[in-house]
């Protein structure tokens, strides 16, 4: 099943049932909003699920053709944004960025930040930037939405509380996040809004690409047309989704519409390339002495997509052009 969210006068937007090649989507009567399915998840899923069936078996009259600069985050705005670093080839190449070393403490127990959750960017909008010298830089990952997750969930049981799949471009001002660690109490200035894909996605869209909580699938970036990586999501993640559940819950409820982030999507093999500028710079300074590849730009434009083994895209493409807009 895929779900989207349409813009409207509201902040939280409109639900839509979207179609599995993302082209129309329906809205539902009685099901306003993407948050009121996840808090009524059981009540919600047969129906959303069947108008889903028909959406590709028979489209209704009432479907429409989807303008994707229509289109919000799955949740425009969310209780609750938890973002992890899962992969340790970046923690590593980013740490070296900072010349900081990894702790052996990183291997058993995750990376994880509260990040703003008031006010995300649509997978169309752009990304309005104040100051270039601010070292703008993309993250692309893949993320979760729960539903209630109970204090102190054990990680066995955590994957039955992932209901929904997406991806999201995790923006980040490098030059602005060193200060801000220096002071030991995380990022603000260093992390704006987050913009994410058109759709979100139950589990079984993914079939066998879906194990162990994990995604295992090339996730495609490109800068300016150009491809930046294409790292698989499976590979390389040191915790699954349900461990960052397991992570996240240990002192707190997790309420319905939590959004939990895999970190930038990494692996080893340079040849896979990147899913951030920063990675890039990193081997460049290793292997040439220099980070030759500059952070984004005004007019640099950003692609982030996932492709099913039959090539057709899963989650639509995250399309974003940088904006100078100082102050």
């Amino acid at each position: 099943m895929k779900l989207a969210t349409l813009q409207n006068e509201s902040r939280d937007g409109q639900l839509i049932v979207v179609d599995r090649l993302i082209q129309i989507g329906i809205t539902v009567e009685d099901i306003p909003t993407l948050q009121y399915a996840i808090e009524n998840w059981t009540a919600c899923y047969d129906k959303l699920a069947n108008i889903y069936a028909e959406m590709n078996e028979n489209p209704p009259e009432a479907a429409f053709n989807l303008d994707m600069d229509e289109i919000a985050a799955p949740l425009p705005r969310a209780y609750q944004w938890l973002d992890g670093s899962a992969y340790l080839s970046h923690v590593k190449r980013v740490r070296e960025s900072r010349g900081a070393e990894m702790p052996e403490s990183f291997l058993s127990n995750p990376l994880m930040y509260q990040g703003a959750s008031d006010n995300f960017l649509g997978p169309y909008d752009p990304i309005q930037l104040d100051n270039e010298e601010w070292g703008l830089d993309l993250e692309a990952e893949v993320c979760i939405i729960t539903d209630d997750v109970p204090q102190g969930t054990e990680t066995c049981m955590a994957a039955s509380h992932i209901k929904l799949i997406m991806l999201t471009n995790d923006i980040s001002l490098r030059n602005l996040i060193p200060d801000e660690l220096a002071k030991g109490f995380g990022f603000i200035h260093g992390k704006p809004s987050s913009s994410f894909s058109a759709v979100a996605i139950t589990p079984d869209e993914l079939g066998a690409a879906w194990h162990g909580s994990k995604l295992l699938l090339p996730l495609v970036t490109r800068v300016n047309g150009i491809l930046l990586g294409k790292p698989n999501a499976g590979s390389g993640m040191q915790f699954s989704f349900s461990q960052l559940i397991h992570h996240a819950a240990k002192t707190r409820h997790l309420k319905a519409g939590t959004i939990i982030g895999s970190g930038t999507v990494s692996n080893d093999d340079p040849e896979r390339g990147y899913c951030c500028l920063v990675e890039k710079r990193v081997m460049e300074i290793i292997n040439e002495g220099e980070a030759k590849t500059p952070y984004l730009k005004n007019g640099d434009e950003v692609l982030i997509e996932m492709f099913a083994q039959n090539g057709e895209s899963i989650f639509g493409a995250i399309n974003q052009k940088v904006i100078l807009c100082p102050n």
